[in-house]
Order: C-alpha cells, then sequence, then structure tokens
C-alpha cells in the first residue's frame, strides 16, 4: 500500500476522497506522514526568507488590538531580533522550488493531476502565532511538520462574506467554528476551497502547506484573450453580428424609438460570438495546458531556483539519470481527435499528442508526451526508442535546465 492509499484507507479509499471529501469537506489524518521530521528547520527557514529570488511573509498579531499586520519579504536577518516572543510568523512559498528534500514530499501527491500542484508554503510560527481566520480558494493539505498547531474549520465562505476592514490581510469578520483537531508532527489536514480555518501554533511549530493552482475565470479568460490576440489564425477571427431583425420586428420598431436601448437579444448575439469563439477543443487544449505549465515565478532563470541549469556541458552516458527541475511544470495533451481514446502502452506510438513544458507546446507522439510528463526520474536509456524529433525535443528540455542531471546518491 503506497502511503497516499494509507492516508484515505479509514475514509473509503481514493476513489471513495475523490468522490466526497475533494473540494467539498475537510479531512483529518493522524499519522500521514509517520514519525515525520521536517527536513527545514527554523533557521533555515529564515535563511530563505533573506533572499531577494524568494517570496516570503511576516504575520505579527497584535495582542491589543487583536489586529494581524504584514509585511513582505527579502527581510534583513536583524528583523528576527526585534520580533516579539509571541503571536507571529513567517511564511516561505515554493520551497520546493528551493530544497529538493521539500519537493520530494510531492511524490505522494501523484493521485491528483500534477499539474494542478502549485507550491509547498512553510510557516514558522513562535507560540500563539498565527495568520488569523481565513479562508482560501485553493485545496491545500496541511502537513505539521514540527511542534504542535491547533486546528479550527468553520463556515464555507465565498466572494460575499465579511471580512475585517483595514486589515493588510483577508481576515474573516465572524468565524464560526465546526470542528477542532491539534495536529503533531505528520499530521495532515485536508481543507478545501472556501472552507473558514484557522491555526494557531502552541509552542514553536512549522507547518507545510501544499497548495493547488486554482487560477479565477477572471484570470483564465484574461490569459486566453491574449493567446487568442497572438494568433494569426482566421479561424479565430469570429466576428459580431446582429440579431436578425427579419425575424424580430419588435426590436426594429423599439430602435426606432430608443436608438441607445440595448435589447437583451444584442446581449446574446455577443454571447453566442463569444461561445463561438471558444467552440474549439484543440485551441483550448492548447491554451489550457500552456496555461497551466507556466512557472509560479516564471521571470526567475532556472539557475536561480536552487538548481544550476549549466548541464548542457555534461556528456549523457548510458548511466545518466534524468530528473525534472523542481520550478518547472510538465504535462502531456493528446490531440482532440484523441480525447475520448483509450491510452494503451501498445497503441500510443502512432497517436500525436503536445507536451508542454514551462508554457511552451512541443508536437510528438503519445508515448512520448506521456513519458516526460508522468516520470520524475528518467534514464537516458529510456529516450533511445524515440524519434530523432523528440531526442530533439528532450535535449532542449536539458539545455534550458528544465530536466537536469542526477544520480543514484541525490535521488
Amino acid at each position: 500500500m503506497s502511503l497516499s492509499e494509507h492516508w484515505f484507507s479509514d475514509c473509503g479509499g481514493i476513489d471513495n476522497f475523490l468522490r466526497h471529501y475533494w473540494q467539498q469537506k475537510p479531512l483529518l489524518i493522524r499519522q500521514a506522514f509517520p514519525d515525520f521530521q521536517s527536513p527545514v528547520s527554523a533557521d533555515e527557514l529564515g535563511g530563505l526568507a533573506l533572499e531577494d529570488e524568494i517570496e516570503s511573509r511576516l504575520i505579527i498579531e497584535d495582542q491589543k488590538t487583536a489586529l494581524w499586520s504584514l509585511k513582505n519579504g527579502p527581510f534583513d536577518e536583524n528583523i528576527f531580533q526585534t520580533l516579539p516572543p509571541s503571536h507571529w510568523s513567517l511564511l516561505v512559498q515554493a520551497v520546493d522550488q528551493w530544497l529538493p528534500e521539500v519537493g520530494e514530499l510531492l511524490e505522494h501527491f501523484d493521485f491528483l493531476p500534477r499539474w494542478r500542484l502549485d507550491d509547498i508554503m512553510l510557516s514558522y510560527a513562535e507560540d500563539q502565532g498565527g495568520v488569523g481566520p481565513h479562508f482560501d480558494q485553493y485545496d491545500v493539505f496541511l502537513l505539521q511538520g514540527e511542534g504542535l498547531r491547533r486546528w479550527r474549520v468553520g463556515q464555507v465562505c465565498n466572494a460575499s462574506t465579511p471580512l475585517v476592514e483595514g486589515s493588510e490581510l483577508k481576515i474573516l469578520q465572524d468565524f464560526e467554528q465546526q470542528d477542532e483537531w491539534l495536529l503533531e508532527p505528520g499530521d495532515m489536514l485536508y481543507v478545501p476551497p472556501g472552507v473558514a480555518h484557522w491555526g494557531v501554533a502552541e509552542g514553536e511549530c512549522i507547518t507545510y502547506s501544499v497548495g493547488f493552482r486554482a487560477p479565477t475565470g477572471v484570470e483564465m479568460l484574461n490569459d486566453l484573450a491574449t493567446e487568442l490576440l497572438t494568433r494569426d489564425d482566421q479561424q479565430t477571427a469570429h466576428v459580431y453580428r446582429d440579431p436578425d431583425f427579419s425575424t424580430m420586428s419588435s426590436i426594429v420598431e423599439r430602435q426606432k424609438s430608443s436608438p441607445g436601448f440595448i435589447d437583451k437579444a444584442f446581449i446574446q448575439s455577443a454571447k453566442t460570438l463569444l461561445l463561438k469563439q471558444l467552440d474549439d477543443e484543440q485551441l483550448l487544449g492548447e491554451w489550457f495546458a500552456r496555461y497551466m505549465t507556466t512557472r509560479k515565478y516564471p521571470d526567475l532563470e532556472l539557475g536561480e531556483c536552487g538548481i544550476d541549469d549549466g548541464q548542457e556541458s555534461l556528456p549523457l552516458t548510458e548511466d545518466s539519470i534524468i530528473t525534472r527541475h523542481p520550478a518547472s511544470r510538465f504535462a502531456a495533451l493528446l490531440d482532440v481527435k484523441e480525447f475520448d481514446a483509450q491510452l494503451s502502452d501498445t497503441q500510443d506510438q502512432g497517436r500525436q499528442a503536445t507536451l508542454a513544458v514551462d508554457g511552451e507546446l512541443y508536437p510528438c507522439s503519445a508515448n512520448f508526451a506521456t513519458l516526460i510528463a508522468n516520470q520524475q526520474i528518467l534514464n537516458i536509456n529510456d529516450i533511445s526508442p524515440f524519434s530523432d524529433q523528440e531526442k530533439s525535443i528532450f535535449a532542449t528540455l536539458l539545455t534550458m535546465g528544465c530536466l537536469v542531471f542526477g544520480n543514484d546518491e541525490e535521488i
């Protein structure tokens, strides 16, 4: 039994978790990681918060006003000497991109699409430290790394849920507690989107937050519009047309008397145009693959993300071990005509697909795309059966630093 299968054995297994808990209700998993020992210390986390390239925050609660204040990194190391003895937290984003030993934890979440993963945030808190009662619009698994943290979960929230006015943070005005647990090292709590939660440290503690990407519809439409504008493709050049006036005499009469009025029929025409613009599954699939594999910090060179990307000068041998750069994102996309076909090891080779890596698309066979997108660790011999074009893609990914050299000791 894999570790993730063990997590959900008490709730009916992975399938049952996905049907009845995922994005629906919280789940506490005692000793999800038995005998867990945090690979990151408080001092190491503080060191990361000093780096310019790393996103970090300090959240401090004023015990007199019960309000939380926010400071954004990078920080000067002297700031840690000025902090109060309790009621504060340090949050560092995407630690999995900087420390491979943290990134290894993601291997246990393969029961979900890999491209949905966002990052692992680490939070260190002194006694009574936390970020206040709040809710997120993404799924998160909260793994206790060191010390104790008391978690309370509350009501389901949405965009209209009242927040504390004047706060730099999105703190809930009212928190309606539904349940409460004290988490020890190795315990993990799943919290779905929109569910209020409030974690408070009891003594010093470190918590690992495994978060999943959840872009808003507006963000996705904005990116898709940019994608469409960059395409020189007549298929995407649909043009607005008015409703058929020959069948709508009432509209004609109304426009005569009130030419400034927008009738509902015109709105329906606009809606029809926009839906027609989206009625291209291949285009949408390629855009979605590009969008969901864009790196969390695309402006950072891969060599700035904790691993040197200069491996193109190293020789490839039969024993060469290749792994993915922890900051890179991979996905495989079948051509639209193959969407409904069953994947089969004996038939994939002839199927066309696209490999998406860090927002770039590479046409290739389904076998090659799924191999690169699915396998965390590759041997150079795994690539030998593929075409020269696909070997060239592999070499490009190595040169760009999306794939990096490893060895048995490191892996």
